[in-house]
């Protein structure tokens, strides 16, 4: 059972999904909704908490650095008084997570030809803009509707 009920707001133009409630004052902590940004960036993963209107972010950070460059599965839980995932779905969401975040680097190397810290020589073998496109076009939006999947309300039929 849940202690907490899942939840979707739009705020600012964009869904978001509670994840659950920080350990260290209660406040709620959503993900934002991704979005395909300049052409060429995905902008997902933002963790933020709003103020108690709703009306501006107090804070803002990323799930990768919250949870994905610790401990994954204690960072998550250790993070949060109550959550809103059982212990299967919250490893679903760490796994999918951390594939966006593979997938997303991955996109970004074979579209540039290299890691983008100098001029890569093998960048003519690495560059593969058809696999940048599949990637961002096909996998990246699946795994982000998984997630959504994931933490999106069940819907419930009210009998009256």
């Amino acid at each position: 059972m849940n202690p907490v009920v899942k939840e979707k707001k739009t705020l600012f133009g964009k869904e978001n999904y509670l994840l659950g409630k920080r350990k260290k004052d209660g406040k709620k902590v959503w993900l934002e909704a991704g979005s395909f940004d300049c052409g060429w960036y995905w902008g997902f993963g933002y963790v933020e908490i709003y103020n108690h209107i709703y009306s501006d972010i107090n804070e803002h950070t990323h799930f990768y650095s919250l949870f994905l460059e610790k401990d994954l599965y204690n960072s998550y839980i250790n993070y949060f008084k109550v959550q809103v995932l059982s212990e299967k779905e919250i490893w679903q969401l760490l796994e999918l997570m951390k594939s966006f975040y593979t997938m997303q680097e991955y996109a970004e190397t074979v579209g540039r030809g290299g890691a983008h810290i100098t001029t890569n020589p093998c960048s003519k073998i690495i560059q593969n803009l058809e696999e940048q496109n599949r990637i961002n076009e096909f996998v990246i939006p699946a795994i982000m509707q998984a997630v959504y999947n994931l933490l999106e309300p069940q819907k419930r039929e009210v009998k009256i």
